[in-house]
């Protein structure tokens, strides 16, 4: 008896153990449009979100849409990688009811962090909005620890203008830029303030109805994507090239082949990984399943960019290593 129940905790013992590994166990592909489990085993909550990156580690901050959220409340996921494919989840960062009376059905979407060196805060910026998408503002938040619990401060609209979709862009000699959308008008790249709490100045207004927005520099020149304003629905992504933030920028193209709708997917932030050997930018995007938001999808692609020209490929798994800044395709057949 007593051998045949040591045999047999030896065997729940060994599917445990089995279970657990394969909880946690690290992977080394990204793969467009699947399920991204964290280090527990969940799908990523980080939607329309960005990244940034502290030390030797990447902190991904997103919309936390899971589906046992409390409904009267709004939260920001925080997730950290040392190679962007494995994450792990650190913290709600946010997690709040309602911070400036906009009503049972506040908008909190969004949330880019950037880190003052100054100051020593890390400032998160989001898009703000009564339900009917009217107050139309930015939602400022401070906190001194990366993935700590963010303080909410105020709300504006940036240059008095309205702004919904936010995107966040550090250029290469560390100046903070917002990137937002201001229907009437349209794509507004401003610069952040010393302290990153309010807006300097208004560096370019791209005259074009786009949301999603998101702003590169490569190889001297500055690449800007967005999106139609098309709601929860895909369309064709499009870019823009300019030598200098101001302007002036080119004619707007396709980013893919528009029957795709940018293979299902709109634009968050472009990232750009500088590496021993090379420097790749990934495409960061996403599936937006507004009837089940809690099983949206993420499209990270790294973007065919170059001497002007800007092509998201067929989305298909591939990894990177950050060190070398080297990336490849993955067959898994073999």
């Amino acid at each position: 008896m007593m051998r045949h129940l040591t045999k047999k905790f030896a065997f729940l013992l060994f599917f445990t153990l089995l279970s657990y590994s394969q909880q946690v166990v690290a992977q080394d592909i990204i793969k467009p449009g699947e399920l991204w489990p964290d280090n527990n085993g969940n799908h990523v909550q980080a939607h329309g979100g960005g990244i940034i990156k502290v030390g030797k580690l990447y902190y991904w901050f997103g919309e936390y849409r899971a589906k046992d959220n409390d409904p009267t409340k709004r939260y920001v996921g925080c997730y950290s990688s040392p190679d962007l494919t494995n994450w792990t989840f650190r913290n709600k960062v946010i997690n709040t009811g309602d911070p400036a009376d906009f009503g049972n059905n506040f908008v909190m979407e969004r949330p880019k962090v950037f880190y003052n060196k100054k100051t020593k805060k890390f400032v998160m910026y989001l898009h703000m909005d009564s339900g009917n998408y009217q107050a139309a503002r930015v939602g400022v938040a401070v906190c001194d620890k990366v993935d700590g619990d963010y303080k909410y401060l105020t709300s504006f609209r940036p240059l008095g203008e309205q702004s919904r979709d936010i995107g966040q862009f550090i250029d290469d000699d560390g100046s903070a830029y917002l990137i937002f959308e201001d229907r009437p008008h349209g794509f507004h790249i401003a610069k952040l303030s010393d302290d990153y709490l309010s807006i300097e100045k208004e560096v370019c207004l791209i005259k074009a109805s786009l949301e999603g927005g998101a702003v590169v520099h490569y190889n001297g020149l500055y690449y800007a994507i967005g999106s139609a304003l098309t709601g929860w629905g895909a369309n064709p992504n499009k870019y823009a090239t300019a030598t200098s933030l101001s302007g002036p920028w080119s004619e707007f193209k396709d980013i893919a082949p528009p029957e795709t709708n940018t293979y299902n997917s709109q634009s968050t932030m472009m990232l750009k990984v500088v590496g021993t050997k090379t420097t790749t930018v990934i495409f960061m995007a996403d599936q937006w399943r507004p009837n089940a938001q809690w099983d949206s999808r993420y499209l990270w692609m790294p973007l065919q960019i170059g001497d002007g020209k800007l092509v998201l490929p067929k989305p298909q798994p591939w990894k990177i290593n950050v060190k070398t800044g080297e990336w490849a395709y993955v067959n898994e057949t073999k």
